[in-house]
Parts: C-alpha cells; sequence; structure tokens
C-alpha cells in the first residue's frame, strides 16, 4: 500500500476539516475522513489506510492489485472522487451596466468543492497562425502539472518550468485550423498560468515510453524547500499570489516494472519533517527533504494548522455514512 502514501499524508486545512462530515457522502470521503481524524487526533504512532484503500479499490479495482501502480495517476482518482462527492453549485452574478443602471448577468452553475478551491488553477494558451498572424486564446483547468525533464543527470525544478512553459511551434500534422485563413496553418503556442492554485502539484515524468523501448529518468532534481517563485509563468494581470512551499514529497524507488513509494511531508505545527514509509514514521532534517528520487512536490502558498475540534463522536455521525463504515472489513 505504499503508493498511497502521497494521498494520506498531505496537509489538510484545519478550517476545512469539518467538512467531509455530516455530509451525503460516498464510501471514499467517509473513508478519507476517518483517516485525517485518525491521523491528526488519533492516539496511534502510525495509522493504517485499509479501508480507504479498499473502498478507492472498490472503485478502481486496479488498485487492489498486488502490482506497482502510479501514485500520480492514484492522486488523480482520489482528487476526483472527494470533489464529486463533496462538490457544491456555485452561480456566480456579474454586474453589467445598461444606459446607466446595473443588473445582475447570471453565469451557468459552476461546480465548487474544498478540492477545487485548494488544487484547482487554470492555464491560458496563447496561440499565434504564423501565416497570417491572428491570435486566440484558450483556457484549460488542471490539478497537476505534468513536467519534462530536459536533463539525464542534473537539474533543477526551474529547468523543468521552463521546459513546460517554453514557446511552441506547431508544424507538419501538428498545425492547427486557423479560422482566418480557413486552413491549417504553422501555429506558435505559448502557455502562462492564468490561476494559480493554493496547493499545486508537480510531477515529474520520470518514466519514459518509446515504442518497446521502456526507461526511468533518474535525474537528480534540485527544488527548493521555500519561496518558490512562479511569476515569470504567470499572466502578468494576475500576477498578485504569496511564495510557495514545500509541504509535500512523494519518492519512488524502483523501475517501471517494480518499485517502492515513499512520502516526506512537513508538520504545519511544529515545522518539522517526517518520512513515511509503510509503517515506519521517522522526523528527518531539512536536507533530507531534497532528494533523487522525488516524484511528485506539493507546495502550498497558505500555512496549515492542525484541527482545533475533538473527534465528533460517532453519534453525529450521519446513518449512511455509519451504514458504509460498518461494511468494510
Amino acid at each position: 500500500m505504499c503508493f498511497i502514501d502521497m494521498a494520506s499524508h498531505r496537509p489538510v486545512p484545519a478550517d476545512d476539516f469539518g467538512a467531509y462530515y455530516n455530509l451525503d457522502c460516498s464510501e471514499v470521503t467517509t473513508a478519507f475522513a476517518y483517516l485525517m481524524t485518525d491521523m491528526w487526533l488519533g492516539d496511534s504512532d502510525c495509522v493504517s489506510p485499509e479501508i480507504f484503500l479498499s473502498a478507492v479499490g472498490s472503485l478502481y479495482p486496479a488498485f487492489l492489485k498486488k502490482t506497482q501502480q502510479d501514485a500520480q495517476e492514484f492522486l488523480i482518482y482520489v482528487l476526483n472522487e472527494l470533489h464529486e462527492a463533496l462538490k457544491k453549485h456555485c452561480r456566480r452574478r456579474v454586474n453589467e451596466k445598461r444606459t446607466g443602471q446595473s443588473c445582475c448577468r447570471k453565469v451557468p452553475a459552476q461546480e465548487t468543492s474544498i478540492i477545487t478551491r485548494l488544487f484547482e488553477g487554470q492555464l491560458s494558451y496563447s496561440i499565434t497562425c504564423l501565416k497570417c498572424e491572428s491570435c486566440t486564446h484558450k483556457n484549460e483547468v488542471f490539478t497537476i502539472l505534468s513536467l519534462p525533464i530536459p536533463s539525464d543527470y542534473e537539474c533543477s525544478l526551474q529547468d523543468c518550468l521552463q521546459c513546460f512553459f517554453q514557446q511552441d511551434t506547431l508544424t507538419w500534422s501538428n498545425q492547427i485550423y486557423c479560422s482566418f485563413c480557413e486552413i491549417k496553418q504553422e501555429a506558435a503556442v505559448r502557455t502562462t498560468i492564468s490561476k494559480v492554485p493554493k496547493i499545486i502539484v508537480f510531477h515529474f515524468k520520470r518514466f519514459d515510453i518509446q515504442g518497446t523501448v521502456k526507461r526511468k529518468l533518474r535525474t537528480d532534481i534540485h527544488y527548493p524547500l521555500t519561496n518558490l517563485d512562479l511569476t515569470p509563468y504567470i499572466c502578468p494581470v494576475f500576477r498578485k499570489h504569496p511564495m510557495y512551499n514545500l509541504c509535500a514529497v512523494v519518492n519512488h524507488f524502483g523501475d517501471l516494472d517494480g518499485g517502492h513509494y515513499t512520502a516526506f511531508c512537513k508538520n504545519s505545527v511544529t515545522q518539522a519533517w517526517y518520512s513515511f514509509d509503510d509503517t515506519r514514521v521517522s522526523e528527518i532534517p531539512d536536507t533530507s527533504v531534497q532528494t533523487a528520487t522525488a516524484y511528485l512536490l506539493f507546495y502550498s502558498c497558505q500555512p496549515f494548522s492542525i484541527p482545533a475540534q475533538k473527534r465528533k463522536s460517532q453519534d453525529s455521525t450521519p446513518d449512511h455514512c455509519k451504514q458504509a463504515i460498518r461494511k468494510w472489513p
């Protein structure tokens, strides 16, 4: 179960901790809520995520197999499942001026949750036709940024970011249709961040598969523990944001056919770093957080704190959630 270290040890803001209770909740959400409660407010030195894994596995059986699974894929599935269970419909109103009077225009309902508030960002693509020089814009929502690794031996997180955000030219079979020229044309594409998330997750593309050739990039990637500056990659209009600090790391040992995951996580109360390796939990110095095995990085621009409220008794838990808990082994 090592590949779920990254899901069960990532930080959850105290203010949103209670959001998992008293809901029309799914089994995965209920199990995750109790796992978070046991980790923050329980008495054990370590907590088994077996029930949480069982709940996820009931929806995605591949994660119950005794074979290597991708931690990034697991994280995506978990975030999507939590979002679907916790989402709320939010209808925004936009003021418009018409002949000197203001009125409200309803905008289509959006689905928001603690997941979108914490992890959702937006990329903006500026696409310029190299023939007529017309420019169009497209937006894309993201929760994880998968970064290319520009070197086989050693590089930095900034090198990976620069490679991801560098201007790209679409030629030959990658040409796009230009609505002004009314045919496919070569184009230049520039990517920027138009909305920064509170927690940004970076995934390093360490697994390279080209035809029948498979390999893992073991590049030593250097990344800062504090003050990560994303300003060069953000649209100038949206550059008012704080610096990002590292709060968790997922490490992968091994290759494409088999391996092992561990996690580093920073305690937001004591500011100490801890290593999570299955049942082994130990405090580590800051210097040990930088590792050549890093696979996922979690950066936050807001502080976290331990939940102030003690765990709610099971009597306050909805009946349908109690039933979901009881039927698990």
